[in-house]
């Protein structure tokens, strides 16, 4: 795993069972916020699914397309893209419908000192959207941010963990569960919430933060000591499949990896892969955000890429300088500031 074609192609590599559930789903997806770090690839593996299973569905991408390159790989596909800004009403009121909506849109980096954007994009839009597509079914992305830091033995946070988010953006994420979930109790909308943390692609995530840290001889804080990831392929086609499973009230489906990731494991793995030495700070904190995974893959069977195959590739990806985005996870943050 040494070139971004070779990334592109296992990210939007189709199982069987995903094109099962795509072609027993009438109607097309449109992809609300299909612009950002998951979107692209998302799409691509709807279309790749759609095509292998001759179906006849449209793929809607709707995004500010900042990235004009984006934009235009999307197209090459096949997928049909909308520039639109979402929180204007009438451009939002003016997208096509359709019977199956991935909602994506949102706003985490960068809450800090634009807390009022932060909530307009995660509380206030999605009652927007909620009344647009009141007739659709809708999956909801969501965050284990959600959740409260629990003990590292404990086996994380099942969907029947109460919620206590902390920091604005985590409040702003259950807002944007409530609200959608209001709305399907009064329109019988139904919808899944899909609680994820964290994918893994090898441009960005914790993986390749651990893996460049280990690398570049920098010290790796030990305080939160422990994650949950999921190979980004994985993550996307769990949030298709998920639309087989929407029902009003709303169901919660946490999305990740099925292990309890040691962060100091982790980056000893990468010191053997990549000829360094791991260096560390602090000590693990007994409590650490973390998400139980045994329903999704109840639903869905375990995930297909290990984390070992992730831990490989990634070291491969730095080895050999793919490229990575200046997209920090901040998964080491513990006062919920973003």
């Amino acid at each position: 795993m040494r070139t971004l074609e070779q990334l592109e192609r296992k990210l939007a590599e189709p199982s069987e069972p995903l094109v099962r559930d795509l072609a027993s789903l009438s109607g097309d997806i449109v992809l609300l916020g299909v612009g950002g770090k998951m979107g692209p690839s998302l799409a691509k593996l709807a279309m790749n699914a759609i095509r292998e299973g001759g179906m006849n569905k449209r793929v809607i991408g709707v995004s500010r397309f900042s990235n004009a390159e984006a934009r235009r790989e999307l197209e090459e596909i096949g997928v049909e893209t909308i520039s639109c800004e979402l929180l204007d009403d009438e451009a939002l009121q003016g997208l096509p419908d359709a019977e199956n909506v991935i909602y994506m849109a949102g706003n985490k980096f960068g809450t800090k000192g634009r807390e009022y954007y932060t909530w307009a994009m995660n509380a206030y839009l999605p009652g927007r959207v909620a009344e647009k597509y009141k007739e659709s079914r809708i999956v909801v992305f969501s965050s284990g941010n959600v959740y409260p830091f629990l003990p590292v033995s404990g086996g994380g946070a099942t969907e029947e963990t109460a919620p206590e988010p902390i920091g604005e953006y985590a409040q702003s994420t259950l807002g944007r569960e409530r609200i959608f979930e209001y709305y399907s109790h009064k329109n019988g909308t139904p919808m899944t919430m899909y609680r994820l943390n964290y994918a893994i692609d090898l441009r960005y995530g914790v993986l390749l933060e651990l893996a460049r840290a280990v690398n570049e001889g920098r010290e790796i804080d030990l305080t939160m000591g422990f994650a949950n990831v999921i190979w980004q392929g994985d993550a996307n086609e769990r949030a298709l499949r998920c639309m087989r499973h929407c029902s009003s009230p709303p169901g919660i489906v946490n999305i990740t990896g099925p292990e309890t990731l040691s962060i100091r494991w982790t980056a000893n793995e990468f010191a053997q892969r990549l000829g360094k030495e791991a260096r560390f700070v602090g000590i693990e904190a007994e409590t650490a955000l973390l998400n139980n995974a045994a329903k999704s893959n109840r639903l869905f069977g375990y995930p297909r890429v290990s984390l070992l195959q992730m831990i490989d590739w990634t070291s491969e990806w730095v080895l050999h300088g793919g490229e990575v985005w200046n997209k920090p996870t901040h998964f080491q943050e513990r006062k919920g500031n973003f």
